[in-house]
């Protein structure tokens, strides 16, 4: 089975930020699950290189566009090599092969009668990229995002007529499941009610962009370019860096056919975004499809933005976080666990450092690290250094065994509707309960009395198995943890990062007594390191 994911391709006029880096993790989850139970997944990241705003960013600096663009998308990259990201493409959009692709496309679109010349008037957001519906009178109207002041444009545009699709995209969202949350799902409800209006694709006048074949002096505006590089990033060939994009200097430009992707893995299962661009995913992009003949995504999911402190971010107030910081600082383990485990899954977040330490220290280095590290230390202090043996294996009805099974039941639901909270939550759960068992047995007492060893192999025995599969469903959320968790087990760690796993092996792995009595025990070292914060990151 296949299931091709997208994080958004990400504006290259900054480097990259916590907002980008918590859907790209996100997504990286995702696709670990999805390998997990055996599929082949094709996940999807890049950059969105076209655009005046990016233009402008690159004259600022006194570099060419191009140089700009190959800097940040390298910068872009490099990070999400270093989070571990198991992306197995990575398109930029100012690869021959997209401007091939795009103009593909634009025929059919254009074959299908639905391009007409028309005038654009309105005021613009070059941050956005888009024309705000502010009214003509306005006094020094603003973008109610980037809280900077909108430019009036009139000018001569190629326009899609998106006002054909009205019935086909009003039929569309009321699709269960396309647009998730149901919040995301109202806001693009109440758009699409006011009625669709045909939307500009092209520019004049502005060089930084893929000139439209048929229309001199118009460059194709940079939404319509850019949600094509869905579908480019899937015509090239994967690679073991996370993703290829090798043919962004020299490559085979006839070897670009455009019923390709429908064989590489489109139509896509799921596209997560932030919800500022829910629109051109769940309405534009659709439309777009349409008229070109190719089969819709399944999914589109918005999820909300992060604040710090109550705040929102920004240079301005000097509390942006930077992703590179926290890397360094913390480590992929402790934030990931923050993001997936703290923020409900498209709502908005906020970041706090305290709650983010005793976060990582309660659950990860105590509730679970500690429960691992003293359950095997004494295994091997009275068992010969090895999982205790047995003479009866706890069964089923072990409340240890009862509680693994809830909660890998619950890991799966909850990844299946990507509520990594929920999944996380109910890992946790586990390991309280196996540390509250650990509790009431007490093996450090009853071990001083004499014909109590088979109760104590037994006992150390289920919450050194509930470990493991604490391990097993943590091998989406956290990767590292969960490898680290198996090899002190004595374990096999799963699945490389971009290696699909055998069908059925991790539910396999989620099966109660999957720990072999008698198997040695490597000296026990902590799997998680407390979290201690020098000062604000």
């Amino acid at each position: 089975m296949s299931y091709t994911l997208t994080t958004p391709l990400y504006y290259v006029n900054d480097r990259a930020h916590l907002g980008s880096t918590y859907t790209t993790l996100a997504c990286d989850a995702i696709a670990r699950y999805r390998r997990l139970r055996g599929e082949q997944v094709v996940f999807i990241t890049g950059c969105d290189e076209h655009g005046q705003k990016i233009q402008r960013t690159a004259e600022a600096a006194g570099v060419s566009p191009q140089s700009h663009c190959d800097a940040v998308s390298e910068g872009y990259r490099d990070l999400w090599q270093r989070w571990q990201v198991s992306n197995d493409r990575f398109i930029r959009t100012t690869a021959p092969r997209h401007r091939t692709l795009v103009e593909q496309f634009f025929a059919r679109v254009e074959a299908s009668g639905d391009v007409v010349e028309g005038r654009q008037q309105g005021w613009y957001c070059v941050a956005c990229e888009e024309f705000k519906d502010d009214p003509h009178e306005a006094q020094d109207p603003e973008c109610p995002i980037h809280r900077k002041p909108l430019e009036w444009r009139d000018e001569v545009n190629l326009f899609f007529r998106l006002s054909r699709y009205q019935g086909q995209i009003e039929e569309l969202i009321r699709r269960p499941g396309f647009i998730a949350p149901a919040s995301r799902r109202r806001e693009v409800e109440n758009f699409v009610a006011q009625g669709l209006r045909d939307f500009s694709i092209s520019r004049i006048d502005l060089p930084w962009g893929i000139p439209v074949p048929g229309h001199p002096g118009h460059t194709f505006y940079v939404w319509f370019d850019a949600l094509l590089g869905y579908l480019s990033a899937l015509l090239q060939e994967s690679s073991t860096t996370g993703g290829d994009d090798a043919d962004h200097a020299n490559g085979d430009l006839q070897t670009v056919d455009l019923n390709q992707v429908l064989a590489r893995g489109w139509p896509a299962q799921l596209h997560v975004i932030g919800k500022d661009i829910l629109r051109f995913h769940a309405v534009y992009w659709p439309a777009m499809l349409l008229s070109a003949g190719l089969p819709l995504p399944e999914r589109v999911f918005g999820h909300g933005f992060l604040t710090r402190e109550g705040q929102k971010m920004g240079k301005s107030l000097g509390n942006v976080l930077d992703p590179e910081v926290l890397l360094e600082r913390c480590g992929r383990d402790a934030v990931r666990w923050y993001l997936l485990r703290d923020i409900p899954f498209g709502e908005d977040g906020d970041f706090q450092q305290q709650r983010f330490t005793d976060l990582v220290n309660n659950d990860l280095a105590n509730t679970i690290g500690n429960l691992l590290n003293r359950t095997s230390s004494m295994a091997r202090k009275w068992f010969a250094e090895a999982v205790p043996p047995l003479a009866t294996a706890p069964d089923l009805e072990h409340p240890l065994a009862q509680a693994a099974a809830a909660a890998a039941q619950q890991v799966g639901d909850a990844l299946d509707a990507l509520e990594f909270r929920s999944a996380a939550e109910a890992v946790l759960q586990l390991a309280t309960t196996a540390n509250g068992f650990l509790n009431d047995t007490a093996p450090w007492k009853a071990m001083k009395t004499p014909g109590q060893e088979e109760t104590v192999a037994t006992d150390l025995y289920a919450v050194l198995e509930a470990s493991r599969l604490v391990a097993v469903l943590l091998a989406p959320l956290l990767p590292e943890l969960s490898s680290r968790m198996l090899l002190q087990l004595g374990q096999q760690p799963f699945a490389s990062d971009q290696e699909q796993a055998p069908a059925g092996a991790w539910l396999a792995a989620q099966q109660w007594g999957g720990l072999q009595p008698g198997l040695p025990l490597p000296v026990p070292e902590p799997v998680m390191q407390r979290l201690e914060l020098d000062g604000p990151l």
